[in-house]
């Protein structure tokens, strides 16, 4: 290449950063970049948000895990035998609700970003009504129907959630928050949905409602009610809320101006198939099969929890049930304390690794052990390893997302994909490898143990390519671009960094 033509590609990098920097200079005169932000007035709507979003994102994703696995729950009060289910109609069942699961993730969370948050109550309203359906089904067709609807209602929700979230929240700060109520929720759920079921398989029966179909009702009806309440009260995007004043609807967009490569406003650009494309990428790849082996390990042990600890003794069912509660206790300490960490160290992988180690020790346990107590100590670590790692790893795929479209395909493609892992689940822990579940524990083992490899190869990608953008290798995608253009390259741009 002639030193002329290289000269020329120069200057036009040069243009282009003159143009990216005068774009900065202009709204930065309008008080969007971080240094013209009021700090005090910053914090306030943390606090703000925070005391509004959190606590609803928590219930709303805790109420979709407890009607999730609830029908772990009915398994042990006697659901198969009242359908007259065999073999491993259970396992297939579960199949199914997963398929429709993942499959409706990605159509949903451009759906939410096309209608608004009105999108996301609607669903939390259809779960609610599928789950009530679930008490009053009398064949094993029936039950397979309601858990349809269950998995296309359900599979939205939590990648809608994160989406919402990072339409308020920096980069920085959306770790904890995700952590908060992802990493909260599925323990709570878990606690309390084995408070519950023992609590509502000793009170009387309910009309023609009885055993098992009094878990599906009554967790049905209060999630149906929460959901016709978010119809009113869950927050629009932060450009048309009625949750903010004015003056914080400013903060909050310039907060989001401030976080990009190249300031937007908090306006969303147009869905195309090329941005869809686009999160189709290697940082996407790498966090979706941590996902996927995570929810092999993790959901597989979350659905067969009562079974498993039923077999650790010859406890009666609501004993069982009970015995489900403390390892989600200690989870939602565990999950807390590592989100913490991440915010602290604005790391992402050391965390994670941290978290999925305990699953390693866990199911070496789970392996090499008969011994009841210990196996059932085995839970506690499993439990705790695997609750935040999912969120994590969510939450990391967000960081390194943008522009807009790229972000709510990303959220809604890493738990999407993220499914099939909860598919290979639901075989994990096969009636004929009871009580031990030898094999179950051996797979899980094996795939806690590939997360951590791949989380290290995820975070070496990130510090490789962040150097070359701080060595001005990745300008020439610069060249020859728009504002319009500058702004869909997102993460492509030469001055966005990854999360490491």
């Amino acid at each position: 290449m002639s030193n002329s033509h290289i000269e020329t590609i120069g200057s036009h990098v040069e243009d282009e950063k003159t143009s990216t920097e005068h774009h900065w200079n202009s709204e930065n005169s309008k008080g969007v970049l971080t240094g013209n932000i009021d700090p005090e007035a910053e914090r306030a709507l943390l606090r703000k948000l925070d005391f509004a979003l959190l606590p609803l994102f928590t219930v709303l994703y805790m109420i979709n895990f407890i009607d999730r696995t609830a029908i772990g729950n009915a398994k042990i009060a006697g659901l198969e035998q009242d359908l007259g289910m065999v073999g491993v109609d259970y396992n297939v069942m579960l199949t199914i609700f997963y398929i429709f699961f993942f499959t409706f993730e990605i159509p949903s969370n451009l759906a939410l970003k096309h209608f608004g948050s009105i999108w996301l109550a609607l669903m939390i309203v259809l779960f609610g009504v599928s789950t009530i359906c679930t008490a009053f089904v009398q064949s094993y067709g029936g039950l397979i129907a309601t858990r349809v609807f269950l998995g296309i209602a359900e599979g939205g929700t939590l990648p809608g959630l994160i989406y919402l979230l990072s339409r308020y929240y920096r980069r920085s700060e959306l770790v904890m928050r995700v952590g908060i109520f992802f990493g909260l929720s599925p323990t709570l759920a878990g606690a309390f949905g084995g408070l519950l079921a023992s609590g509502l398989l000793r009170v009387s029966d309910i009309g023609s409602v009885t055993s098992w179909r009094k878990i599906f009702l009554v967790e049905g009806i209060i999630t149906t009610s929460i959901g016709l309440l978010c119809i009113i009260i869950i927050p629009a995007d932060p450009q048309k809320t009625r949750l903010l004043s004015e003056s914080e609807r400013a903060l909050a967009l310039a907060r989001l101006s401030a976080d990009q490569a190249v300031a937007t406003r908090g306006r969303k650009e147009r869905t195309t198939l090329h941005l869809v494309i686009q999160a189709f990428n290697f940082n996407t790849a790498i966090y979706t099969l941590c996902y996927i082996m995570i929810n092999i390990s993790f959901q597989g042990l979350s659905l067969f929890l009562p079974t498993v600890v039923a077999s650790l003794g010859h406890f009666t069912t609501v004993e069982s049930q009970l015995r489900t509660v403390p390892p989600y206790l200690v989870s939602a300490v565990w999950a807390l304390a590592n989100s913490y960490l991440s915010l602290k160290t604005r790391k992402r992988a050391i965390p994670i690794i941290m978290s999925v180690s305990l699953m390693v020790i866990g199911y070496s346990i789970s392996v090499g052990t008969r011994n009841a107590h210990a196996r059932y100590a085995a839970c506690f670590l499993s439990i705790a390893g695997g609750s935040p790692s999912g969120p994590m790893l969510v939450t990391w795929g967000a960081d390194n997302a943008a522009p807009d479209t790229v972000k709510a395909v990303t959220t809604a493609l890493i738990p999407g994909l993220g499914a099939i892992g909860s598919i290979i689940a639901v075989w994990t822990y096969l009636p004929a490898d009871a009580p031990n579940f030898h094999q179950g524990n051996s797979l899980n083992l094996s795939t806690s143990i590939i997360v951590c490899i791949l989380v290290a190869v995820g975070a070496a990608y990130a510090h490789w390519e962040n150097g070359k953008r701080e060595r001005g290798e990745r300008d020439y995608r610069l060249v020859g671009k728009n504002e319009e253009e500058l702004v869909q390259l997102g993460s492509l741009h030469p001055a966005f960094r990854y999360q490491v």
